[in-house]
């Protein structure tokens, strides 16, 4: 057995005891369906039979209950009940619905165990399953981690099937013809002799059987949808600029507010003078909020510049004032006393390079960067006496009522959540914070509607950006070949300052440390792989893939020094050592695609990478010319394997689009500290990839992986590490730090 396929005595442990606590917690609760939420306040004449569908005369809703960040979710969960229920894409509505306990998200169970994502023995995959049934009783409803699709492919398939099911019955017992003779397409039930019943014309019939839960599920022969390129859901709204976010929502008699926190993250508001902000026109009240003050005005602009206008004298920030500082305490950390986790120990790492008369050595850099998402954070707030309404976009509804909850005194059930789509989230809404600012200003104006938007300057001055890390590689080559790999990587936990926010301890290694570097699944013969948790410095949360993004850059930069400095080609090498079959085909196909190995031309450059991140396989070939004035991104060629893919279109769109986003961020985004401050507070110092620097590129789905991966995130690791080796093929210069503009300029 390979060593990547052997089980750790860390791993086997963690499996045994999640097995173990599973039998121990019982079959009831896990077997035990919950509640349908659409039942409560059902009207009459109208159906449902399951928490996805709902039936009236008028028409058909579909709850996709994952939130919209821009990557299409809502369209493909609609896509996946729409398969089997035999609807057309225009012949339903979407509603993200109420959070509830039946819309737990089963899929976060991957992300949560120390199992290669390739390991699919016994342990691992048993591990899975009963963390996965774990996560049912707690009902966590949550958009995250690229997990929307696990965890959506196979029950939103069978929610469209029992709704089929339940439908034939429904005209059977209508119409006495056997159900045998009954067929459905386009939204209606057809008889034998060809008449057409229409689904709303079965909803009062429906609504008195019981739901058809027997059902079989279409083979992918039989597939109308799954597969093929589809128009979105809110394809038109966005193009022609009547899409409905958040930001653009008004509820009646509400006021307007803007915030000024304190801009060291943590720190306190010791005084502030109000007199001339007050005065201003449209200025109605301030009242004051944790960190800092609120504005209400009788619009946003009014409220954000008087907020601008009130002098205030802030607190020190809880962490090094100065961005030096902060290198300082992460390079500190590489040792015993901060050592999270050994992740992996394959062969004898000491032994080789203690053998080699020429051990290579090398240190890496990923910065904080902002989130930035082009919508600002808002949120509208009502505060009633028994209820308290919140109108925004989040990822975690419960999470989000049960802190709403907290401000207001009304139970989380009587926080009525009514999520929106939202303009870009990368991580963003997974915060709560905005919100809770929200609840705080309403709360002092109950009975009154409040909408708070965030200036661009406060959203970025109160960001939780992506961790830093440092990376420090040791490593030998061997007869042409990577002989021996010594990676460490520190950084600060996020999970531990994302979740201590809240009020929560997070036990155990943080598996996203060291995320896109100990779970890559290359058979290196003496690979040793540790994560060094720094200490907390400024607050960070998750950033679009999370850890892998800082560490994937570490590792794959460092294995293609080694691969250079052993003489060998960046990609038969990298194809040589990959030992899993899927991931070796996604190398293969990049390869094919780009038709790495042919004639550049003079001044070209190419660099491959390869990154593993929530499961997704991903490799992808950038080419660059470099000019007199400086790098030129030319093109780039993507290939992965996320199993079964839902929408070719959106697949496509979505590549490309988080390719462009990871190469802008590669290039020039970073967000630094000075007295305590972020010193970037807009996309003039933070702007990622210009439109005349976007390249071509081409991408390529694989479906080898028998499960269906989610796509939001793992374009995004291998882009920076890519840019940069072919940075070093087009000029011989090795950039090991992000952002690349630092040392390098491009057109």
């Amino acid at each position: 057995m390979s060593r990547v396929g052997k089980i750790a005595r860390r791993t086997f442990l963690v499996g045994s005891a999640m097995i173990a606590g599973g039998v121990a917690f019982g079959t009831y609760l896990v077997r035990s369906p919950h509640a349908n939420p659409l039942l409560e306040g059902l009207d009459k004449g109208e159906a449902t039979f399951n928490p996805w569908v709902k039936i009236s005369r008028t028409g058909i809703t579909l709850i996709t209950p994952h939130a919209d960040l821009g990557q299409g979710v809502a369209s493909a969960q609609a896509l996946l009940i729409a398969e089997e229920m035999d609807l057309e894409m225009d012949q339903f509505q979407v509603s993200f619905g109420e959070p509830a306990a039946a819309y737990y998200n089963r899929a976060l169970a991957e992300e949560s165990l120390p199992f290669l994502a390739t390991d699919e023995g016994r342990i691992a995959e048993s591990s899975r399953t009963i963390v996965s049934a774990l996560l049912k009783p707690l009902g966590m409803q949550g958009t995250g981690g690229s997990s929307a699709m696990s965890d959506s492919f196979d029950k939103l398939r069978e929610a469209g099937a029992v709704a089929r099911e339940t439908l034939k019955l429904a005209a059977s017992r209508q119409t006495g013809v056997a159900i045998s003779d009954l067929r459905t397409e386009a939204g209606a039930v057809y008889l034998p002799d060809g008449t057409a019943v229409p689904y709303t014309e079965l909803a009062e019939a429906a609504a008195a059987v019981e739901p058809v839960t027997r059902v079989r599920l279409r083979e992918p022969s039989e597939w109308r949808l799954i597969g093929k390129p589809t128009k979105r859901v809110d394809m038109v709204a966005k193009s022609t600029g009547t899409m409905t976010y958040g930001i653009d929502l008004a509820v009646e008699g509400m006021v307007y507010a803007a915030i000024r926190i304190n801009p060291r993250q943590g720190g306190k508001l010791v005084r502030y003078d109000a007199t001339e902000a007050l005065e201003m026109r449209g200025v109605q009240k301030l009242v004051e909020i944790t960190g800092g003050i609120a504005v209400i005005a009788d619009n946003t602009w009014r409220a954000i510049r008087a907020a601008e206008a009130v002098e205030i004298e802030w607190g020190e920030a809880p962490y090094p004032a100065e961005q030096a500082q902060h290198w300082e305490a992460v390079a500190a950390s590489f040792n015993e006393d901060h050592l999270d986790q050994r992740w992996r120990n394959d062969g004898d790492v000491d032994a080789v390079l203690g053998a080699s008369g020429d051990v290579f050595e090398a240190e890496y850099r990923s910065p904080y960067v902002a989130h930035a998402p082009l919508e600002p954070l808002n949120a509208i707030v009502l505060v009633g006496d028994e209820f308290t309404d919140v109108w925004t976009g989040h990822q975690l509804p419960q999470l989000l009522q049960m802190q709403v909850s907290a401000i207001t005194g009304h139970t989380s059930g009587n926080v009525r959540f009514h999520n929106q789509f939202v303009g870009g989230s990368f991580g963003h809404r997974l915060e709560i914070g905005f919100v809770e600012q929200a609840a705080e200003i309403a709360v002092q104006m109950r009975g009154t509607p409040v909408k708070l938007t965030y200036s661009r300057e406060e959203d970025f001055a109160h960001d939780f950006p992506r961790h830093i890390a440092m990376g420090r590689g040791r490593g030998s080559v061997a007869n042409g070949q990577v002989e021996a790999v010594d990676l460490s990587i520190a950084a600060p936990s996020v999970f531990a300052s994302q979740f201590g926010r809240l009020g929560y301890s997070v036990p155990g290694p943080d598996l996203q440390i060291a995320a896109g570097a100990w779970n890559n699944p290359y058979l290196l013969p003496n690979f040793r792989m540790r994560a060094y948790r720094a200490p907390e410095l400024a607050p960070v949360s998750s950033w679009r893939a999370v850890g892998a993004p800082g560490a994937g850059f570490i590792f794959d930069s460092f294995l293609d020094e080694l691969i250079h400095k052993a003489g060998a080609d960046p990609m038969e090498e990298r194809i040589r050592l990959m030992e899993h079959e899927v991931s070796r085909k996604v190398l293969e196909a990049v390869a094919e695609m780009s038709s790495w190995g042919g004639e550049l031309g003079s001044n070209k450059g190419r660099g491959v990478a390869f990154v593993e991140s929530f499961g997704v396989p991903f490799a992808q070939v950038v080419e660059v010319t470099n000019t007199d004035q400086g790098i030129r991104i030319d093109r780039v060629w993507a290939a992965c394997d996320t199993g079964t893919i839902i929408d070719p279109a959106n697949f496509e769109g979505l590549v490309q689009g988080g390719i462009v986003w990871a190469l802008g961020h590669a290039i020039n985004c970073e967000i630094t500290y000075a007295d305590g401050m972020a010193e970037q507070s807009n996309y003039h110092a933070h702007q990622g990839m210009r439109m005349y620097q976007a390249p071509e590129i081409f991408v390529r789905g694989l479906e080898n992986g028998h499960k269906t991966r989610g796509l939001g995130e793992p374009m995004v690791p291998p882009a920076a590490p890519a840019l940069a080796n072919a940075i070093f093929a087009a000029t011989g210069k090795r950039i090991r730090e992000m952002p690349f503009d630092k040392h390098i300029d491009f057109v």
